[in-house]
């Protein structure tokens, strides 16, 4: 098998905010799995947030390059190994993770969530992302998002009230969902739950930093809001620990290692009482494809970050009302976007 991977630029159509960074454009790397002349995709989304950046991602995969042998079945023995030695650049083990998939099911003939045994009729409806900025580019930005059912608000500072109150004043009836990012703080999260409630939310997501479990379970006891982790859940691990201290985990493939490592988790929720979001990261489509691979198995999926791209070099996942596509097409199902004849 020979990896070979490259760095892709992508544009935001707006300024992405959390309430820890912003940002206009990303660079991923695109990866590509190449044997018998069948060539798998995959795409690593490195985030400082987590350890990882575009040089550290490329130093796994070189690393990963030299003894990945010549049996891309052979996905349990390549992946463990992969995670055993790289687990600090998930992001990187996700992208060997997708390619693998990816030539499988292009070397079958079969999508790849027929290889998970997965029904794509039960794929949720996407949330789609509002960041944070003034009221008033809030309501723009809502407005822009008048096709989308569901909204996913992003909070974590002194205005969260105006924001909301912004996306109600063009939205009044959507369900709504917020994300702190871990932006509110121990000794502040319940006041600011109680206050964004009369919105009328569906969930808070990540609402404090992670490493306090006993104040999640604190948050999740007030009975307001479902509790859903993302910071708090990075690998397997993890997900134990928060059995009974949140109401769900999202999981997202850069941050935990790809299909495979995805698939222990979600087992692992299920058997906790857990529900389960699947997120992503700002991706092309190809990263959207490998994780709505999965989205069959999720009680609500956040899956919208090529959506959220100017200049998105794949297609084939759809996305128009929060609704993904999962075809017949074998592997992930992306194409390369044909080039501009401007």
């Amino acid at each position: 098998m020979r990896l070979r991977w490259s760095r892709q630029h992508v544009v935001l159509r707006h300024p992405f905010t959390i309430a820890r960074s912003s940002t206009t454009a990303k660079q991923t790397l695109l990866v590509e799995l190449e044997h018998e002349g069948i060539v798998g995709l995959g795409e690593a989304v490195p985030t400082n947030y987590y350890g990882q950046t575009i040089d550290s991602s490329e130093a796994a995969l070189e690393g990963i390059s030299r003894w990945l042998g010549d049996d891309p079945f052979q996905l349990e023995r390549i992946l463990s190994r992969c995670v055993e030695r790289f687990d600090d650049q998930l992001a990187a083990v996700s992208a060997v993770d997708s390619a693998l998939h990816d030539w499988i099911g292009k070397r079958l003939g079969v999508p790849v969530w027929r290889l998970l045994g997965l029904d794509p009729a039960r794929v949720p409806v996407s949330s789609f992302t509002i960041g944070i900025d003034d009221p008033d580019a809030i309501e723009t930005k809502a407005v822009e998002a008048q096709d989308y059912p569901i909204l996913k608000v992003k909070v974590g500072t002194a205005q969260d009230e105006e924001i909301l109150a912004a996306v109600r004043r063009v939205a009044p009836h959507k369900t709504l969902r917020v994300d702190a990012n871990a932006g509110w703080s121990i000794h502040n999260a319940a006041e600011r739950i109680r206050a964004v409630s009369r919105f009328g939310i569906e969930l808070v997501e990540q609402p404090i930093p992670p490493g306090e479990p006993d104040a999640l379970r604190g948050l999740r006891n007030l009975g307001i809001a479902p509790i859903v982790a993302d910071e708090s859940c990075i690998r397997p691990a993890d997900v134990l620990p928060l059995a009974g201290c949140v109401d769900g985990i999202n999981i997202k493939m850069s941050k935990c290692g790809g299909i495979r490592q995805a698939l222990r988790m979600i087992h692992l929720a299920r058997a906790c009482g857990l529900k389960v979001m699947i997120g992503c990261m700002l991706e092309s489509s190809v990263g959207i494809a490998q994780a709505a691979q999965l989205a069959p198995l999720a009680d609500w999926i956040d899956l919208d970050g090529h959506l959220l791209l100017e200049n998105d070099p794949f297609e084939g996942m759809g996305g128009a009302g929060g609704r993904l596509t999962l075809t017949d097409r074998p592997g992930l199902g992306v194409t390369r976007r044909p080039a501009s004849q401007d």
